[in-house]
């Protein structure tokens, strides 16, 4: 089907054309999104429930969690129910909401990151001024500003992109709909597309990452001037898991988008959009987990309490 049959139709890629293969990944797609959904709402639970843990640093990770939990649900459970029963066919409106809710959430992702890189530097080289600077209400209005930018700038791409007639085929080279393989189907011109979404991606992106990298470069020169080694430890711990999931996130889009187009169909062709959609919101509650002391200790505390409610 490699002519374009139906207006209101896509296919999207499958992971295999064996039928033993297509089912031993739509298990593991729904192995991991379960465990990634889990991961990252318990960290919802505990960061809600315990008081210890209302503070900013917290709460941006609560939201941070959530929108990993929405990332997950937007293309994983829908790719592993489409190799289940063999079925590739997407919708254009389902199409265009996937399109949609993708780009939402890597925006808030990153701005929320960023943010959290804020809250950072103010609580290392600020510390006094720390709770009127990062006060509920500023951190109230710092994500709801991230929410409602990300809504504009998602809701622009998706309905730029979807102007644009779909006549040479309507097989997207991908598990999920985005935005460049659309652009590479469309029979439109779509220079200005790309010019807008390369313009925008590099205004969002390198500014986020921009304002990540000079704000650690303060945080890491106050804490080398700590007078006692263990302040800088404990300085430290709490960054570590931060650079970490911002880390992961860029190395997966880089890497991702420095990918050459391809139109075949192949698992190598949609392994590297695994890294940047599925592997990061996966992995964030495992690294805030294993790195963060008073998030170990509320965990055990919780355990102990079901445990204690069960008997």
């Amino acid at each position: 089907m490699s002519n374009f049959t139906s207006e209101t139709e896509f296919l999207l890629m499958g992971f295999s054309d064996i039928r033993e293969l297509q089912i031993f990944y739509s298990f593991l797609l729904g192995l991991i999104y379960s465990a990634g959904l889990m991961g990252n709402l318990l960290i919802v639970i505990i960061t809600t429930f315990d008081r210890r843990l209302h503070t900013p640093m917290y709460f941006f990770l609560r939201n941070l969690s959530m929108v990993d939990a929405c990332y997950l649900s937007i293309t994983v459970p829908q790719a592993s129910f489409n190799s289940l029963v063999n079925n590739r066919i997407i919708s254009v409106t389902g199409c265009a909401t996937q399109v949609f809710l993708v780009i939402l959430m890597a925006y808030v992702e990153v701005t929320l990151l960023t943010v959290m890189a804020r809250d950072r530097y103010v609580a290392i080289c600020h510390p006094l001024h720390y709770p009127v600077i990062m006060s509920p209400r500023v951190c109230l209005q710092m994500t709801i500003t991230c929410l409602l930018t990300g809504l504009e700038y998602s809701a622009f791409h998706t309905g730029y992109t979807f102007r644009l007639s779909f006549c040479h085929s309507n097989v997207v080279h991908q598990f999920f709909c985005d935005i460049p393989s659309l652009l590479r189907i469309s029979c439109s011109d779509t220079f200005s597309n790309k010019l807008s979404l390369l313009a925008s991606a590099l205004m969002v992106g390198a500014g986020c990452y921009g304002f990540i990298t000079a704000s650690y470069v303060r945080i890491f020169s106050a804490v080398l001037k700590f007078p006692v080694k263990e302040d800088q430890k404990k300085a430290f711990s709490t960054c570590i898991p931060h650079i970490s999931v911002v880390s992961l996130f860029v190395i997966s889009g880089i890497y991702v988008y420095s990918q050459p187009p391809s139109d075949s169909e192949s698992l190598k062709d949609i392994i590297p959009s695994v890294f940047y959609t599925i592997i990061p919101p996966f992995l964030n509650p495992i690294i805030y987990s294993l790195r963060n002391k008073q998030i170990k200790d509320a965990m055990g505390i919780l355990m102990k309490r079901t445990i204690f409610i069960r008997k």
